[in-house]
């Protein structure tokens, strides 16, 4: 109805010089008329200029107080015209903004006495307020200090009204002309085509975007850390294992059982099952006699090694759990056969009973990478270290001595981060302990070099996440998910 409204009215006229009162004219929608334009407009059959108005508008308040009148005078009728009354009971009788901004507005005009009971100091007044806001709804214009009187109360507000003048375009016709988009079997049959047509084709237009999967920004960081260590000639250990005994999660890498990282506050156990039933005893032997006693130049710590606590079932807190049970079975191998060395890494989930903060999970994902050959040194530590570092990015690195209950010498791992401007702490590393090792079959010049870190702090930083359950957890936006960029590590 719009469209055959415009196009009639432009066929006897030059222009329709403003839409809505063009609408108005003709009982049309100014929407319907707008959207019609835009069409028109788009295949050239008119011509159209914007124009914009801005008009005076009463808010929502500003409503409320023509209809009602405005506060002060609510307040200036609430209260008698003789005598006085209580502020408690004036304050029951209006509605708490209308009273607060009553009595602030009835005091400055000198309305009324204000105090513990308030009385009238005039017997009439004018509500000007609520007359200029009922001129302003009937198309009025206020002066000046009234129209800035209104607007700094919050009273009027200025609403800008877009619309358009129209003129007939290069394409004019009373009409619109409808257009095939298709050839089809009956246009060729009929002869139709010859006088048919045909819509344009836009050859630069994008079509919708297929429905995908996405990766999530975790895995993108993962897949990416996984190819630089198969650059670097690392096999990835089996991680399938979140179940883990409490003895290759603790006793095999020489950590005491009174420590406090094995604590309920730390580790989650599990109730069922509770316990594993399969160990290597020839093994276990070992592990229970360097912890009571020491030995392969060690003291032991000189307790009383109890089978029923390594044998507690437990979610794993680390994935070191696998590289224990990983060289436990090359040392194996490495008795019945020949020495093998081994470059290995895994990246996998590990869960640790800790307070939820933005930087903290119950959950997480742990990197880690260790090599085992014969005569490795601190320094092939480090050398081993800026080399897996420089292919993240990270040039700049330096070490701290630190202390690890399976690693000696250990170090943490600093990096100079641009942005910040300071060292921030972004790994730990160090050489297993001959009490880990020894007990294992390994021989006395096979040495483990072995380094830790977790993936998520990596991918905030790249990523630009502050809070770690706006990465991972139940709370993720799913529009994360489908739109962040890919992951740039750098690989050299």
């Amino acid at each position: 109805m719009a469209e055959e409204a415009i196009l009639g009215y432009l066929e006897n006229h030059e222009e329709i010089s403003d839409s809505g009162q063009f609408a108005i004219d003709n009982g049309l929608d100014h929407n319907d008329v707008v959207n019609v334009i835009k069409s028109l407009h788009g295949f050239r059959y008119i011509e159209a200029q914007d124009i914009k108005r801005e008009t005076l508008v009463l808010t929502e308040e500003g409503r409320k107080y023509a209809e009602k009148g405005s506060p002060e005078v609510q307040l200036f009728l609430a209260v008698p015209e003789e005598g006085s009354i209580s502020k408690e009971e004036l304050q029951k009788l209006l509605d708490p903004a209308v009273f607060k901004i009553g009595c602030s507005q009835a005091a400055k005009n000198k309305w009324v006495q204000m105090g513990n009971q308030i009385s009238r100091k005039v017997q009439h007044v004018e509500d000007r307020v609520k007359d200029l806001l009922l001129r302003i709804q009937d198309g009025q214009e206020p002066g000046k200090d009234d129209n800035n009187s209104l607007k700094a109360r919050k009273l009027t507000a200025l609403q800008t009204w877009k619309g358009y003048s129209v003129k007939r375009g290069p394409d004019y016709a009373p009409t619109r002309r409808r257009t095939a988009t298709d050839l089809t079997r009956e246009h060729l049959l009929g002869g139709d085509w010859r006088n048919i047509e045909f819509k344009e084709y836009n050859f630069s237009a994008k079509g919708p975007p297929p429905e995908s999967g996405h990766l999530h920004p975790l895995n993108k960081v993962k897949e990416r850390i996984k190819n630089i260590f198969r650059l670097m000639n690392f096999e990835e250990m089996p991680t399938n294992k979140y179940v883990e005994s409490s003895f290759w999660n603790f006793d095999a890498l020489f950590q005491p059982q009174q420590h406090p990282a094995r604590d309920s506050h730390d580790t989650f156990f599990l109730k069922a099952p509770e316990t594993t039933k399969q160990l290597p005893e020839d093994y276990v032997e070992l592990v229970k006699r360097v912890h009571e006693s020491g030995g392969y130049g060690s003291r032991g710590y000189g307790y009383e090694w109890k089978r029923e606590e390594a044998n507690k079932n437990l979610l794993r807190t680390h994935t070191t759990a696998i590289s224990s049970r990983m060289l436990y079975a090359l040392a194996q191998h490495a008795k019945q056969q020949s020495f093998t060395p081994k470059k290995y890494f895994s990246i996998d989930r590990v869960f640790r009973n800790e307070a939820v903060d933005r930087t903290h999970l119950a959950e997480f994902h742990q990197i880690e990478g260790l090599v085992c050959d014969r005569g490795l040194t601190l320094g092939h530590l480090i050398g081993v270290l800026q080399d897996f570092f420089s292919r993240l990015g990270m040039d700049k690195l330096k070490f701290k001595p630190a202390y690890n209950p399976y690693t000696e010498p250990s170090m943490e791992i600093f990096s100079y981060h641009e942005g910040l401007k300071k060292w921030v702490e972004i790994g730990n590393s160090g050489m297993f302990r001959p009490e880990m090792l020894r007990p294992m079959g390994f021989s006395e010049d096979v040495n483990v070099i072995a380094w830790g870190l977790s993936l998520e702090r990596p991918t905030m930083i790249l990523y630009g996440i502050n809070n770690i359950r706006d990465l991972f957890g139940h709370k993720v936006d799913l529009g994360l998910i489908k739109k962040n960029p890919l992951c740039l590590i750098g690989i050299r």
